[in-house]
């Protein structure tokens, strides 16, 4: 059994970035909602240490999320991080304010006090340390046996702790790229929770084909490939842990980029003696999608035919009683809050949700709770070749969401072969490992444009590449001027009815990376 932290989710969006954190760290934790944290789940899942999330509530609302009293019974370290602060005061005897139309977000720099605590090692080495703020409500008053340990202009008890009973509260963000000492803040916490730095990707690999075989049995399973990182490392997962009862499933649904789904089947058939069948569902989905542009009402329609070709395909199979997906942290999050706790919906995703009755199939996800780049390790760790593991994310909506307005198939042929040849410029260029992803997206706009003596007008296109760690945030890729003027020319030059290029720049937040 590892040694266990538990981080107690009471509905922050980052929450999921504290694991990343710790994982990064050797150590493994899990997050649970706050109204799943008893007093009988503490005493089974006895944690070594504890961290209360963030979140966007305040502790003075009617049912504000709170955990049970016996956390602060259990003698293990507890860490509070901004509503998780606030929490701990509420609880524990001090006091906090409602905010007066004050609140601080973004940066903001902490200075230290005196007194050393070890929890700051390796912090203040320039005498100040730049976090990240977001609160509306602070702390006016300690609770018994806190001190003082570091304050911010707008938060005079941004760092405080009581050291004797291992308590630490803190008013910022540690665990986001915007507290850049952030990791050797956690660093410290663990050290300070005696945690040995035993969790490994190889593992997860045994665990997870463990909790397979238990689920499973001696039952079938199909599995959605895609040919992503995703599904096939969850694919060759499933297959090392029950072999031949598993079928893979292929779902061309007509959205995918040019010649991928020859690319996919010869690649996957190649590697793996894993029963895959092919099966072209074009017709079906863009014949539903007809005429749709809502970008919710595209994803709910992609995410009812998937169930409604799986289950087509279960029946084929014979006696398929699970449905495995390569589900991840950030699908989850962004769909509803993983915790089931109170953070809010961003999109649906089309393989979240659970799965309706009528399918008759139980879901296996067994890297559900993993992030991308924890994805990639767990592929090195089975052996994956290096052309699945490093390619870029593809969305399960596919080109669908690349599209925004209508569906049509001639705006789909421009979309495949603007993006081959936008990819085609990227690794020509040596950028591609590089960028977390790249893509192009085809506007519901047309523009005039002059080509030769004529007039055109032709559709514009937007391209965009990001820089990421884990997905859940994310930064435009800095390209040079020379290769988005060359690659604008190509697109234009190779590609009939496009007219105009332009470049994404903008950050996620406060966008996403896909354009629906």
């Amino acid at each position: 059994m590892h040694q266990r932290l538990l981080i107690i989710d009471f509905g922050s969006q980052v929450t999921q970035l504290i694991a990343r954190r710790l994982r990064e760290l050797n150590v493994y934790c899990e997050i649970h909602p706050f109204q799943a944290v008893t007093e009988d789940f503490l005493a089974d899942y006895r944690p070594r240490a504890v961290i209360l999330s963030g979140g966007p509530a305040s502790v003075y609302a009617e049912g504000a999320p709170m955990p049970p009293t016996a956390v602060f019974e259990l003698g293990v370290p507890v860490l509070g991080i901004c509503y998780g602060q606030q929490v701990m005061m509420h609880m524990l005897g001090g006091l906090v304010e409602r905010g007066d139309g004050r609140a601080e977000f973004g940066r903001a720099y902490v200075t230290p006090e005196d007194e050393e605590l070890p929890l700051l090692e390796g912090w203040f080495a320039t005498g100040r340390e730049q976090v990240w703020m977001s609160h509306g409500d602070h702390v006016s008053r300690l609770a018994p046996g806190f001190r003082v340990f570091g304050t911010s202009p707008g938060a005079p008890f941004a760092i405080t702790a009581d050291p004797d009973r291992k308590f630490y509260a803190v008013q910022f963000h540690p665990e986001v790229h915007h507290t850049p000492n952030g990791a050797r803040f956690y660093e410290n916490f663990v050290r300070e929770a005696g945690f040995a730095g035993d969790w490994t990707m190889g593992a997860y690999r045994e665990e997870a084909i463990a909790k397979i075989r238990q689920q499973v049995g001696d039952a079938k399973v199909i599995c959605g490939l895609s040919g992503g990182v995703d599904s096939s490392v969850a694919a060759v997962l499933i297959h090392e842990a029950i072999g031949d009862q598993l079928t893979c499933v292929f779902v061309d649904h007509g959205l995918l980029r040019q010649g991928e789904a020859d690319e996919v089947v010869t690649m996957f058939r190649d590697n793996y003696n894993i029963p895959l069948i092919h099966a072209d569902e074009s017709e079906l989905f863009l014949g539903e999608l007809d005429g749709v542009s809502d970008p919710e009402t595209k994803r709910k329609i992609i995410g009812r035919l998937f169930i409604d070709v799986f289950q087509k395909h279960a029946a084929e199979v014979g006696g398929a009683e699970f449905l495995a997906q390569g589900t991840l942290y950030p699908d989850v999050i962004e769909s509803v809050s993983f915790s089931g706790g109170p953070s809010v919906t961003i999109k649906s995703h089309h393989n979240v949700g659970g799965l309706p009755e009528k399918m008759g199939l139980k879901l296996v996800e067994p890297l559900r709770e993993l992030f991308k780049d924890e994805v990639r390790a767990l592929g090195r760790e089975l052996g994956l070749p290096p052309s699945f593991i490093g390619r870029h994310p593809f969305p399960g909506p596919g080109l669908a969401i690349r599209c925004p307005g209508e569906i049509t198939r001639p705006k789909l042929e421009i979309l495949r072969r603007a993006d081959a040849v936008y990819i085609d410029q990227i690794r020509r260029h040596g950028l591609y490992d590089e960028i977390w992803q790249a893509f192009a997206a085809i506007l519901p706009v047309r523009t005039v444009g002059v080509m030769g003596d004529g007039r055109t007008y032709d559709f514009a296109l937007a391209l965009r590449a990001v820089t990421s760690v884990d997905g859940m945030t994310a930064d435009y890729y800095p390209f040079s001027h020379d290769f988005l003027g060359e690659t604008a020319t190509r697109i234009i030059n190779e590609v009939p009815g496009v007219n105009r290029v332009t470049y994404d720049i903008t950050s996620k937040p406060p966008g996403t990376i896909e354009w629906e």
